[in-house]
This record gives C-alpha cells, structure tokens and sequence, in this order.
C-alpha cells in the first residue's frame, strides 16, 4: 500500500512520539524489530481510520461478520 504524504508524516510523528522518544534501543536490530512491532500491532490494525468510520480494522471487520 502507498502512502500518501500526509499520513506518512502521520505516522512518523507519532511513531516518533509513542516510541522511539521513550527508550533507548541497544542495537539497530532491536530498534528496527520494535518499530516493525508497533507498525504491525498497533498502528495498522488497532488505530481509528477516518476511511473506516472511525473504527480500528478489527472492530470493523467483526461489524462485517
């Protein structure tokens, strides 16, 4: 999926923010692993989405069922 501008820099900000701001990462690789967790666990399937009526996929997905 492409992102647009907006909601790239979106993300940035707040992955900025909510993570990167609050710890100290011993290694790249726990650095990476840990953005590659919050994208995954958090951002992409738990935040509201404005195109989903402000729902998280999750809970949208269950209204489908």
């Amino acid at each position: 999926m492409a992102f647009q501008r907006p909601q790239c820099c979106q993300l940035l900000e707040t992955l900025k923010y909510e993570l990167v701001y609050h710890q100290r990462f011993a290694t790249y690789a726990a650095a990476r692993t840990a953005i590659f967790d919050y994208i995954e666990t958090f951002y992409n399937r738990t935040r509201l989405h404005s195109s989903l009526d402000y729902l998280s996929p999750i809970n949208f997905e269950s209204q489908l069922n």
